[in-house]
């Protein structure tokens, strides 16, 4: 039996996934992306069988070099197809990743139909977070039950890293709470994702994808803001690589039919 790989290789980590010839998930892990990953790539599929490979991801074009034998998808289209194999029905998708965002809207036959993409700054996603968790004492894990725990609203201007540090520096001056600032942060980063959907998408459930979703602050702030159903899958990190996956196989597949006559 053959099997397909997806590697997703984003700024902040790298998801692999190998699914067999029905498209049935064999095997998955994740890394850390570190300095050179095509290294860290490299590692992580030592030891790993499979026949082909395709790469999606900003480092897809490196590993495309570094793998002759890889194709490439791109990350809009990675996701949308890792979604849909979850939730056949989705039509309006957010994905929130390590340093860039994305809205993409589907049409009833799972094709991405529009999308808005965030992915000149960090503002809004999981390095942004990342720091501001950081800043506040709060492990990443428990940024957003603190955000949730919270009772008053803060209201944070600014999403420039730079320029919502010395924000939040000036509302603990104030008095505020660490977990008061962390619902305001949570609160602006969903503000922002509204906007980006509101822009591209229809109405409908929303399925959150990316390792933000893992957030559930995040999610369900989102619901409450726009008043629609946030799912999320399982395993939302894991949606570029198993959607790049499936693409393969799918390509595999129709390959072998237009062989056959």
């Amino acid at each position: 039996m053959k099997k397909y790989a997806g590697i997703d290789i984003g700024s902040r980590t790298i998801e692999l996934v190998v699914v067999d010839e029905q498209g049935k998930l064999m095997e998955s892990c994740q890394a850390d992306t570190g300095f050179d990953p095509i290294s860290e790539a490299s590692r992580i599929l030592d030891g790993v069988e499979y026949d082909q490979i395709m790469a999606t991801g900003y480092g897809r074009g490196l590993f495309e070099t570094a793998f002759d034998e890889a194709g490439t998808v791109t990350e809009i289209k990675a996701h949308a197809k890792g979604v849909i194999s979850s939730f056949p029905d989705a039509m309006t998708i957010l994905d929130i990743g390590g340093q860039d965002s994305k809205a993409i809207a589907l049409n009833d036959k799972g094709r991405v139909k529009k999308f808005e993409m965030n992915d000149r700054c960090a503002a809004g996603t999981g390095k942004f977070l990342e720091i501001m968790a950081k800043n506040l004492g709060f492990s990443i894990d428990g940024f957003g039950p603190a955000a949730l725990a919270a009772q008053n609203d803060l209201s944070i201007n600014s999403m420039c890293t730079v320029f919502a540090e010395s924000e939040v520096t000036s509302l603990i001056a104030k008095g505020a709470s660490p977990g008061e600032i962390a619902r305001g942060l949570h609160l602006s980063v969903v503000k922002r994702a509204a906007g980006m959907i509101n822009r591209v998408c229809g109405p409908g459930p929303i399925v959150f994808s990316g390792g933000v979703a893992n957030n559930t602050c995040i999610g369900e702030f989102l619901s409450q803001k726009l008043a629609r159903e946030v799912l999320i899958p399982e395993t939302p990190q894991m949606m570029g690589a198993l959607g790049a996956a499936l693409i393969l196989l799918e390509k595999v597949l129709a390959e072998k039919v237009s062989e056959n006559g």
